[in-house]
């Protein structure tokens, strides 16, 4: 599993210790965690680093790109690329439910090449206009075709095949999915277990989901 992290001493807490929690639900598998630092000037590394002291499981990693492509890339790097290697990732802001990495594990031992699930914001933090227009252009059920970095996991070895995350600044999910779905591979649009993810306007990629609900407030008549 792959989180990176660009600034988020908030809520980089809340995120490792859901990681956590769903490791625990797979105890059969080997699972190895690794936090990616990118150009962190907050205590983002202090948290992640005593997260991860004294665990074999947990790692620390620092790259200086402030690029959420380059960041998840760093984070898959040098780990085995078999078809029994399972690559998901998630945000900092962002939180699992205790099922999220054994539900796409068990897509992967049906056939899935990779899996895209949907993600849930607390639309009580946002003005009702643009709660509404949230509401009205996101789908919940199977065969959604949202993708989000926040909910994504990928076979390792068709992750290589495409040449794996590109050093993009905003919307590296996007741009591996469609590699992965020209190429042939099978990706599986899921809803079984939705990621909790921020509700703010302002993230920390250029264009990514913050921006959205940015562009849905733009769009509210004032």
């Amino acid at each position: 599993m792959v989180v990176p992290v660009h600034d988020e001493e908030e809520l980089l807490p809340a995120c490792l210790d859901a990681l956590a929690d769903g490791r625990a639900q797979v105890p059969d598998l080997d699972v190895f965690t690794v936090v990616v630092l990118d150009s962190c000037s907050d205590g983002s590394e202090s948290i992640a680093r005593r997260w991860a002291d004294g665990s074999g499981d947990r790692s620390v990693r620092s790259v200086s790109a402030c690029n959420v492509g380059v960041a998840r890339a760093a984070g898959f790097h040098g780990r085995a690329a078999s078809p029994d290697t399972w690559f998901a990732t998630t945000d900092a802001d962002s939180v699992t439910r205790p099922d999220w990495l054994a539900s796409q594990i068990a897509h992967a031992r049906r056939g899935a090449g990779a899996v895209a699930g949907t993600v849930r914001v607390d639309l009580d933090g946002l003005p009702a206009a643009v709660a509404a227009a949230y509401r009205s252009g996101y789908r919940e059920h199977a065969g959604h075709r949202h993708v989000h970095g926040a909910n994504l996991g990928v076979r390792a070895d068709v992750y290589r095949r495409v040449g794996g995350f590109g050093p993009l600044r905003t919307d590296e999910d996007v741009d591996l999915v469609r590699r992965l779905e020209q190429a042939g591979i099978p990706v599986l649009y899921a809803c079984d277990s939705p990621v909790s993810t921020s509700n703010r306007l302002f993230g920390r990629a250029p264009d990514g989901f913050a921006a959205h609900l940015r562009s849905l407030d733009a769009a509210v008549p004032q």
